[in-house]
């Protein structure tokens, strides 16, 4: 997981913040100083832009937050250049080492929750495989049809027009096409192979419940909605099938 640069803005961000959060000539002009409520309201926004990044990044609500407002004052108050590499010794931990003590701990928490996930996903795969109607394919991707449609399938190349839900094992909802809205067309050779797979299996005007362990959908990586190694659920409509064309060879 590497985040140098963006760590490397932050620590610049901060230090504009350290240089220009108080006016050297002492409290501003009374007609210039902001009143008690837009000083809260500020205060409250920039506590919402720093949780929208610990969420983004994926810091977790374990983080002692004593200290994170503790280390936010203390760089405010910090004094003289923040080139200065005398100026971090005002610290009790010296900020070069952020890149360092964050990536250790964001990887931590990756292995950590893509462990966890992996040993649900295979708990409930194991158990989903026992219900009526599942099958389990070689590769380990479960599906119930629902409804078979008619006898226009797709192939691995081809488009699809399709509505669907994706949800998470605790139910949560992370991407939805509704049913009253426009299906949208995807290519099969550019969806996660749960998909790529799944979507040959009915034709046009069928539906199909499909179970992606994670190595078939976005595996260890995962991405900004959905945690490493997720097992995830779809309930899919196919609408309408484009199938793929040989392009013409050049003369």
């Amino acid at each position: 997981m590497k985040t140098n640069k963006f760590f490397a803005a932050l620590l610049l961000g901060l230090a504009v913040v350290a240089c220009t959060s108080k006016p050297s000539g002492g409290p501003l002009p009374k007609e210039y100083q902001s009143s008690k409520a837009e000083i809260d309201s500020v205060s409250y926004l920039v506590g919402i832009n720093f949780g929208s990044w610990l969420k983004g990044y994926n810091f977790g609500t374990d983080l002692n937050f004593s200290e994170v407002i503790k280390g936010i004052k203390d760089f405010a108050d910090a004094k003289g250049d923040p080139r200065d590499p005398e100026f971090v010794k005002q610290f009790k931990i010296d900020p070069n080492e952020m890149n360092n003590l964050f990536n250790e701990y964001l990887q931590k928490r990756q292995l950590g929750m893509a462990f966890l996930n992996k040993t649900k996903g295979e708990k409930f795969l194991e158990a989903n495989a026992k219900k009526s109607g599942i099958v389990t394919t070689d590769s380990g991707l479960q599906y119930r049809i629902v409804e078979p449609g008619n006898d226009v399938k797709p192939g691995p190349q081809d488009t699809v027009w399709v509505r669907y839900k994706g949800t998470l094992l605790d139910g949560t909802v992370f991407d939805e096409v509704a049913e009253d809205a426009e299906p949208v067309r995807l290519t099969l050779n550019r969806v996660v192979a749960g998909w790529t797979e799944g979507l040959q299996l009915i034709g046009e005007g069928g539906k199909i419940d499909l179970y992606l362990p994670s190595d078939l959908a976005y595996g260890e990586q995962g991405n900004q909605s959905i945690e490493p190694n997720s097992t995830l659920i779809f309930n899919i409509e196919l609408t309408q099938v484009g199938h793929y064309a040989e392009p013409a060879p050049a003369e």
